[in-house]
């Protein structure tokens, strides 16, 4: 028993490190300095394959996009954030979306709010802010 200890632990190990890769949302840079979301045939994202998002694509906002943001105390700083730092929510995104792809991003900005943010690349250098979402807090906005 004692001599199987070592293999057991030791595939435990390799298999952490395969699951973390195989979850994980956000590939490593590429060579060209953009930090792609998901990228054409990328396994480590299965469920959201065949689009791009840049994550340092230039961003234009939607007006619902800007009424939710101050109604919710959202800067574009956040957004930003969100954008460079936050995880696929794959449930709450459509790669089908027509006329563009929809990646809705997750994750707490440095002002400790708990964000989604709906994003649509249109084109690979730039995405438009569909919505922003706080989602701690439930905010009372009036947008259309």
């Amino acid at each position: 028993m004692q001599k199987y200890l070592p293999v057991f632990l030791l595939s435990l190990l390799l298999l952490a490190g395969w699951q973390q890769k195989w979850w994980k949302n956000t590939p490593a840079p590429s060579s060209t300095g953009s930090r792609p979301v998901v990228a054409r045939g990328n396994s480590s994202s299965p469920a959201i394959a065949g689009e791009t998002i840049n994550r340092h694509a230039h961003l234009e906002y939607t007006k619902h996009a800007i009424c939710r943001m101050d109604c919710r105390q959202v800067t574009k700083a956040e957004v930003e954030e969100i954008l460079a730092e936050g995880k696929i929510n794959t449930e709450k995104s459509n790669p089908n979306d027509h006329p563009c792809p929809t990646y809705a991003l997750e994750g707490y900005s440095s002002e400790g709010q708990h964000l989604r943010i709906v994003f649509a690349p249109c084109d690979p250098q730039n995405a438009k802010v569909i919505t922003c979402i706080d989602l701690d807090k439930d905010w009372t906005c009036h947008c259309d």
